[in-house]
């Protein structure tokens, strides 16, 4: 019998597949067998690679879909197929909301909401002419479950690809299935920009409670999970991968 995670003869895309959560995802799905193209506006300091194969990058910026579109021809020119899109590129700048301009959040909400959107239209329309058809997924964020301070709209546009996700897996059934991973806290190289130097990570990792942060790899592991025929009854879901989320902080509080 064949391992149900073994992606081998499969092909995936990966957003912002060049560093972060997007290059665990990606070194993930090559351990797996799966042949990745990755893209980004910037190629990768080093070549993503993992279980004797290489992603291939091509250059792009998922906010212009005649960018969008030249990734997809390019994967289908290259192997002849598209299997599995994990829409994993987005973030955003901590800004106060009583300040942020406009355009600002209209950039936000651009690049993690209408770019997925208007990626996973190309990819299903891929898909549902192949006969295995497809899955898709959203990378979305805890933020979408919680209050986001300083990154609202950021925490907006995550939600709005949960909503997203039930109602492509309605449309796009039966040949395509459609699902989120909601990562926590995630340990990368701009951890620091967020957390600050190392005993800073400590004390945030001391608040989760399996006492760390996520590593890249978690979240790899969930996304290969939900493409492989392991999941094949699993659409319109959302996985959270946040290693139990965040104590209340009533509980710290009542003991002061």
């Amino acid at each position: 019998m064949k391992d149900p995670l073994d992606l081998s003869g499969r092909v995936a895309i990966v957003t912002g597949g060049t560093r972060g959560v997007g290059r665990g995802i990606t070194t993930r799905l090559l351990e797996a067998g799966a042949d990745v193209v990755i893209c980004g506006r910037n190629a990768p300091e080093q070549a993503v690679a993992a279980g004797g194969r290489e992603a291939v990058f091509v250059a792009a910026d998922v906010r212009e879909v005649e960018q969008i579109d030249r990734v997809v021809a390019a994967t289908r020119e290259r192997f002849g197929r598209l299997d599995l899109l994990v829409n994993n590129a987005g973030g955003a700048p901590a800004v106060d909301a009583a300040t942020a301009s406009p355009r600002f959040t209209e950039s936000i909400i651009r690049l993690n909401l209408i770019a997925p959107l208007h990626f996973s239209q190309r990819a299903n329309a891929v898909m549902r002419e192949q006969e295995s058809g497809g899955s898709i997924l959203f990378i979305t964020s805890v933020s979408a479950l919680r209050p986001s301070p300083g990154t609202a709209a950021y925490g907006a546009a995550k939600a709005g690809l949960m909503s997203l996700a039930t109602s492509l897996a309605v449309e796009w059934a039966p040949r395509v299935r459609v699902n989120c991973v909601a990562a926590g806290l995630v340990r990368t190289e701009l951890s620091h920009l967020h957390y600050g130097d190392e005993a800073g990570l400590a004390r945030v990792a001391a608040t989760i409670p399996l006492g760390r942060l996520a590593e890249p790899r978690d979240v790899g592991d969930a996304c290969l999970f939900l493409a492989s025929p392991l999941a094949g009854y699993v659409t319109g879901s959302t996985l959270v991968v946040h290693g139990g989320g965040e104590r209340p902080a009533f509980l710290a509080a009542a003991r002061e």
